[in-house]
């Protein structure tokens, strides 16, 4: 007998545990810093992953695109992730520069969502990023070839095999497609969920430059 979805779907309860407060009117003049307490709270409940996240694209004709990679870090020039700049986010992001990042902690019932244009970090610095990751994460980039079309899965055991005794031998090997992205976040908004669906949602949006510089409004939103 085939399941069926509906009724699975009905049978579901989303946060499960108990949620905490959220006061906006405590909150930081800029994003980053509740981002990052956000972050830390997230690992000490033992949220799985949680600096994984939804990196949604479009291509040359509009249309949009999202897949799961890895934060790399967060500072005052922007949220980073890594790619090939030859895969298809690489190509989508090359031709529409900008893009939006979504975070989902169900351990504590958030979400974060950012989006604003895309800068390339210098090849340095991409490859400085590489280097200080793990010996898989170095053998996964040279093996190269992302978004391509795959002949067999023993070509890619093949490959793989090779890139890893590669990475293992020069543990300081180039890879030149390998690129930095840093996300210069023009809205953020945090979203605390609530049992009784009484969800907080506060948004940062950045103001236009002025000679004294640049800054964050802020605005709640109904849920």
């Amino acid at each position: 007998m085939g399941t069926d979805l509906h009724e699975l779907l009905r049978s579901l309860r989303v946060w499960d545990v108990e949620l905490p407060s959220f006061d906006p009117a405590s909150t930081p003049a800029e994003p980053l810093p509740l981002f990052t307490a956000w972050f830390a709270d997230a690992v000490a409940a033992g949220q799985s992953e949680p600096h994984t996240m939804s990196l949604a694209t479009a291509d040359e004709d509009g249309l949009p695109d999202v897949r799961i990679v890895m934060l790399h870090g967060a500072d005052a020039d922007g949220w980073a992730f890594a790619s090939h700049v030859t895969s298809r986010k690489g190509r989508q992001l090359a031709a529409r520069p900008y893009a939006a990042l979504g975070f989902y902690w169900p351990a504590q019932g958030r979400q974060i969502r950012l989006r604003g244009p895309v800068e390339v970090a210098l090849a340095e610095e991409g490859q400085a990023d590489l280097h200080a990751r793990s010996t898989e994460a170095l053998a996964a980039a040279l093996v190269g070839g992302q978004s391509e079309v795959l002949g067999s899965v023993a070509e890619l055991g093949r490959v793989s095999d090779e890139a890893w005794d590669r990475a293992q031998r020069e543990p300081d090997a180039p890879a030149p497609t390998w690129t930095l992205y840093r996300l210069r976040p023009e809205e953020v908004e945090f979203f605390q969920g609530d049992a009784r669906r009484r969800h907080v949602r506060l948004v940062y949006r950045r103001t236009e430059p002025s000679p004294e510089g640049g800054g964050w409004r802020k605005e709640l939103l109904w849920p």
